[in-house]
């Protein structure tokens, strides 16, 4: 069954117009939401750690910042956009006390609700925004006159007009213009960590690797497996988002097509789907979340270190600064 759809016209930002939006975290997400919802005219204020490296940018931009306490207690909808791993900590300490009777928690990922990290109470409406995009091209499209698409949730209906309020949230970003879906807070924490992790990241990075291996193991000169296994993947990965797979195969060379229509499906194969499917067996069980929960409160961001350094130390990424350097000479390495 086809996911439920809005449009522009479809949905009124009137149901929170008088409402106070207190965003919790100005990052990528929170900058880019905060900024589209002031430029839609609604009451926006910032909650951020005193002394924080952006207090003075968000000042900067134009919003009115406060503590990240004052701004939950202003607040009729506490929008939490701070990373997954801080969330619970901070709304323990910071928030809770002032989520109080028909107020909205809103979250842009539903992991923190879906695995119970945060236990909103009863007499709250709970609700998601989530822009299927990263906070700059939020902000971009927006300015533009267009919009990201987003997906939309209610998990907790206290106040009756919860879907209302997700909607109005959606279209105040900038999201009706190309359209927004109906989820649940299972589905998007669910179907986002699969994507991450067997698909746009996990999957992509291990797939590009090994290919480059495959060719340099062969004899092949490395800068020219970098040009064929990495740098090319993003002109297919931009035919198949504007036109689809079929698409994008009608778009390649007759070669290409061929090869990659008869040889592809040897690659990724039954074999590589059926540990895809442990991996999602893992996520809906709550076997990752714990994971990676318990890792965060033993190593923090170190949790990260000894996967990436493996990365940083493979001669794919030290051919690939040099690559990179002829491509975008003015572009820093991060």
């Amino acid at each position: 069954m086809p996911a439920k759809k809005w449009l522009d016209n479809q949905v009124r930002i009137d149901p929170i117009k008088k409402q106070t939006v207190a965003v919790i975290g100005y990052g990528i997400q929170g900058r880019a939401q905060a900024s589209n919802m002031k430029d839609s005219g609604l009451d926006v204020v910032v909650g951020l750690r005193k002394g924080g490296k952006t207090w003075k940018q968000a000042e900067n931009e134009g919003h009115k910042v406060m503590e990240v306490s004052d701004a939950a207690k202003a607040g009729d909808i506490i929008h939490i956009l701070i990373p997954d791993m801080e969330q619970a900590d901070t709304y323990k300490k910071e928030i809770a006390k002032h989520v109080t009777e028909g107020k909205a928690l809103s979250f842009s990922h539903a992991a923190a609700v879906h695995w119970k990290w945060i236990m909103p109470p009863k007499n709250v409406d709970v609700i998601m925004v989530a822009p299927k995009g990263p906070g700059q091209r939020v902000r971009e499209l927006y300015q533009e006159g267009f919009g990201t698409p987003s997906l939309v949730a209610v998990y907790q209906d206290y106040t009756g007009t919860a879907l209302d309020r997700s909607l109005a949230l959606a279209k105040a970003i900038g999201s009706t213009r190309p359209g927004v879906l109906q989820t649940t807070f299972k589905e998007e924490v669910e179907t986002d960590w699969f994507g991450e992790q067997v698909d746009l990241c996990g999957g992509a990075h291990a797939l590009m690797m090994n290919a480059f291996e495959t060719l340099v193991e062969a004899g092949y000169q490395p800068e020219v497996a970098y040009f064929e296994c990495l740098h090319e993947l993003k002109l297919i990965v931009d035919l198949v988002q504007k036109y689809g797979i079929t698409g994008m195969y009608n778009r390649v060379s007759e070669t290409a097509r061929y090869g990659g229509l008869t040889r592809g499906p040897r690659i990724v194969d039954k074999d590589a789907k059926a540990k895809m499917k442990g991996v999602l067996n893992e996520i809906q069980s709550g076997t990752f979340a714990e994971e990676w929960v318990s890792m965060y409160k033993k190593e923090g961001k170190n949790s990260f270190s000894r996967y990436m350094k493996d990365i940083e130390n493979h001669q794919l990424e030290k051919v690939g600064k040099d690559m990179r350097k002829m491509m975008w000479p003015n572009e820093p390495e991060v």
